[in-house]
């Protein structure tokens, strides 16, 4: 009897392993590395967009060599977007104007202006993770997407720096993720306000760095 016992609660003890090891989180697909692409919507990026910057039509071949790379590596891709009611009830105060006395606002989702810009194109696989502030982590569920995959390095691309990639680069740095700037995949309305906001999170311990170092260092 006590053989019995002893059999049946080994058994047990095997399936409760058993059970733990296939914990559903752990068949979720992992990457070490994630690219965030922020905001290259035809609002931001096409010169007639409501808030075209200036230079970041320029970064889209850029951006995409960033992400052929990245996918040859296992990065995911994720596509980090602005959306916004027609009402502006969610958009930051002072861009208010931009959606009341008859105006159309920006990047409503269902718009040409919200979509993303002609030259890039999401995949399949890719994950789409929209925001409604400048932070691609505010009042989103991006980090928690990031973790579940074990992602520990975030290297950033799009538009533009003094607003939605340093927002996004700021709060990366908080939740303790690798932070990376590819440099020549950024923009500002200026080189000027480009190299002003490199300067400044580099300063803050912000790696900023070109595709050919991001290539160099993360093989």
């Amino acid at each position: 009897m006590k053989k019995i016992v002893f059999m049946v609660m080994m058994a047990m003890a095997t399936l409760s392993i058993h059970a733990q090891s296939e914990y559903p989180t752990a068949k979720v697909e992992k990457h070490d590395v994630a690219i965030l692409v922020i905001d290259m919507q035809n609002d931001f990026v096409d010169p007639k967009g409501k808030l075209c910057v200036a230079g970041a039509k320029a970064t889209i071949p850029a951006i995409n060599k960033l992400i052929e790379y990245g996918r040859s590596k296992n990065w995911k891709v994720v596509w980090i977007t602005r959306e916004h009611r027609p009402s502006g009830i969610d958009v930051d105060a002072p861009r208010i104007p931009l959606f009341i006395d008859g105006k159309t606002g920006y990047c409503v989702p269902g718009t040409w202006g919200g979509a993303i810009v002609d030259g890039l194109k999401p995949e399949k696989d890719d994950l789409m993770s929209p925001k409604y502030k400048n932070s691609a982590f505010f009042h989103t569920n991006l980090d928690l997407m990031l973790r579940r995959m074990g992602v520990k390095t975030v290297v950033l691309a799009g538009t533009q720096y003094p607003n939605c990639v340093r927002g996004t680069a700021n709060d990366a740095m908080s939740y303790d993720y690798e932070t990376v700037i590819c440099t020549d995949a950024c923009s500002a309305k200026t080189p000027e306000v480009a190299a002003a906001n490199v300067f400044d999170m580099q300063n803050m311990g912000i790696k900023c760095i070109s595709l050919e170092e991001v290539k160099k260092e993360y093989k």
